[in-house]
């Protein structure tokens, strides 16, 4: 089983790719299977070192579980145990994310990206008592804590890290973006459990913590990994002048949609919609229509969203990964 210190380079969160029609809530079997080879394959030729899938971006709640199963097998029989495999099983409540654990189990996945049931919010002594019993009938599968404030509408407070660094010896990393936090999250789980931040937070994890950010997960690889894998390897060799450099690039690809990424509420709203939008903007992968309900977007969005995704193929073709 994974451990924290085994999470190391680019995490590579991707969409789960639709169908043409698939935002139709009355169409069955929408998981684009050629789609989601490709781009796999192209994702590992690309040297990502992880994969995360079926979290926020990859629709995990609103995919039925036949295309929920039908996906996460599709990526397990492509990737090959190539790179390691970290597969969301979030869902409503504790029997459907049972279910879903099994079967990853059964298919032989490294890791899960798990968040809390997601119908009632959780007090302290559920949540730690949620991932305690996770660890305790999955022994054999590493968790990672998708720490989502706002989705699964807890604080994640230290307390809770302290506790389940003790009662789940299986949850192993976080997916986490606050670097305000991270000295207190160390401290809280004594080291033991991996704090993995994105692209955009990599740099400030790094100037706190250099020996333990060590990997890192960005949704903007599915519109191409060049550009945080660049940074990653800048972290990794402590080249303060190229992670100077290239961080500053990310900020000007990602600028357009500052905006509404930095503005939470805004944020909650059109999650999905937006990476969708930048990711088929940017031409690395056809990641299709959203599935429903989620497919509202306000037209400035989208028309950010498109920029957004165009800069960062700028980014994937330049020679050094330079502001224009």
């Amino acid at each position: 089983m994974m451990q924290a210190a085994d999470y190391r380079g680019l995490y590579a969160i991707i969409p789960t790719p639709a169908i043409p029609g698939a935002e139709d809530m009355t169409v069955r079997n929408t998981v684009d299977t050629a789609e989601t080879e490709r781009l796999l394959n192209r994702l590992i030729d690309d040297g990502v070192d992880g994969l995360i899938t079926l979290g926020t971006t990859g629709e995990c709640a609103t995919l039925s579980e036949t295309d929920y199963r039908t996906f996460a097998g599709c990526v397990v029989e492509t990737v090959a145990k190539r790179i390691p495999v970290i597969m969301g099983a979030s869902a409503l409540g504790s029997a459907t994310v049972g279910e879903r654990l099994s079967f990853l189990t059964d298919l032989g996945v490294e890791g899960t990206l798990l968040g809390l049931p997601m119908w009632q919010p959780a007090s302290t002594r559920t949540a730690v008592g949620f991932f305690t019993e996770i660890s305790r009938s999955f022994p054999d599968i590493a968790v990672m804590v998708y720490a989502n404030k706002r989705a699964f509408r807890y604080e994640f407070p230290d307390e809770f890290w302290s506790a389940i660094s003790e009662s789940a010896p299986t949850v192993t990393a976080a997916k986490y973006s606050r670097p305000r936090d991270l000295t207190s999250l160390m401290k809280a789980t004594k080291g033991r459990i991996h704090i993995m931040p994105n692209e955009s937070t990599l740099t400030q994890f790094h100037e706190q913590s250099p020996a333990t950010t060590t990997a890192c997960w960005a949704t903007a690889a599915g519109m191409g990994p060049r550009p945080a894998k660049a940074l990653m390897k800048a972290v990794e060799d402590r080249d303060q002048s190229a992670i100077a450099r290239i961080d500053a690039a990310l900020k000007w690809a990602n600028a357009p949609l500052k905006p509404y990424m930095g503005d939470p509420e805004i944020f909650a709203l059109y999650n999905i919609q937006i990476e969708k939008a930048r990711i088929n903007a940017a031409g690395y992968c056809n990641c299709g229509p959203v599935r429903p309900p989620y497919s509202e977007i306000p037209d400035e969005i989208a028309r950010a969203a498109a920029e957004c995704g165009a800069r960062w193929h700028t980014l994937c073709h330049s020679p050094t990964i330079d502001i224009p």
